[in-house]
């Protein structure tokens, strides 16, 4: 057993899923994440610490095909699970360190598009790759790197941090193409490549009576497959999502107009593209106006702050909410 390279994903997993655990106690039950969504945070987090256990890590050690599937495991499902498992609520004490809003900058698109590139080329160099072979805490960094990043990726396409005005619906889909290309790339060379990149499998591969370089080009084609089910699963997820924003905005408009509330068209958008349609609507229907920005707060603001208004005298003055019956 590579000790080494399995008792650290064990005791992060273990961590992972007590932090949320406690997150989600400490939640009143209408912020708490729906059931779906921690079963997919846990499942992401479990399948983490068991893809790296024996007897997988072992075989992924022998057997290059095995550990093209292991990457795929760690750095694609594995980490888009995690971030299914994730909304603003869960994210916000986390947030609201200082740390925390310092880095929110890598979660932009291009970053994150880049910084996920940089980290599957690095690894899938042959010095690097072969390196995380011989080496338990180099292997066990570079199976950390893969969960990091994707996680990154997967954040800035469906997670709950702000997104930036222009990644719209269109910019989202080519982000996921975008992706799919570059990992196509990787996997084309696998592929079509006639030379051993990769030569500590050639031993291990021979005992087995594989050919290195069959090996080779099947862990190329295993990553292609994968990543054509994963584009289409995600085209389906992003259309699927884009028709119920667009439902719920029309929905909001609709109360609005049935109650004579004052609604733009830009603002039950935003409520639809936060996630916050139903506190809009909760709004709408027991104060007769909605929030001024419908969404919700972002996680490092006083979600009570109430905002001031300018009393025509030159002076901002702090506004009053009234109540449904009419008191301040």
């Amino acid at each position: 057993m590579h000790t080494a390279e399995f008792v650290p994903p064990l005791m992060a997993a273990l961590l992972y899923l007590s932090c949320y655990r406690f997150r989600w106690i400490a939640l009143s039950p209408d912020r708490r994440p729906p059931r779906w969504r921690v079963a997919c945070f846990a499942s992401g987090v479990v399948l983490v610490a068991a893809i790296q256990a024996p007897p997988f890590d072992t075989l992924a050690d022998t057997v290059l095909v095995a550990h093209a599937i292991q990457h795929i495991l760690l750095g694609d499902i594995a980490s888009l699970l995690i971030v299914l498992g994730l909304t603003g609520p869960v994210l916000q004490p986390l947030l609201a360190t200082r740390w925390a809003r310092s880095t929110r900058r890598l979660s932009h698109p291009i970053v994150a598009v880049a910084l996920w590139s940089l980290d599957l080329y690095a690894w899938h160099l042959p010095f690097l790759y072969q390196l995380a072979i011989r080496d338990d805490g180099v292997h066990a960094f570079e199976h950390a790197c893969l969960v990091w990043f994707g996680a990154l990726l997967w954040l800035s396409l469906i997670g709950p941090l702000p997104k930036a005005a222009w990644f719209t619906d269109w910019a989202r889909l080519a982000y996921v193409f975008a992706v799919r290309l570059i990992g196509a790339a990787l996997a084309n060379v696998l592929i079509w490549g006639q030379t051993v990149f990769y030569p500590v499998y050639k031993e291990t591969d021979a005992h087995r009576g594989l050919n290195p370089l069959s090996d080779q080009n099947l862990a190329g084609g295993l990553m292609m497959i994968e990543q054509i089910l994963l584009t289409t699963a995600l085209l389906g997820w992003l259309f699927y999502c884009f028709a119920s924003r667009d439902e719920e905005r029309q929905e909001l408009l609709d109360l609005a107009d049935a109650t004579g509330t004052p609604l733009s068209n830009e603002r039950a958008a935003r409520a639809a593209a936060a996630g916050t349609s139903e506190r809009l609507r909760r709004r709408i229907l027991n104060t007769g106006r909605p929030d001024r920005s419908g969404a919700d707060p972002p996680p490092h603001e006083d979600p009570i702050r109430v905002p001031r208004v300018d009393n025509g005298a030159g002076r901002p003055e702090q506004s009053v909410r009234s109540t449904p019956n009419g008191s301040r």
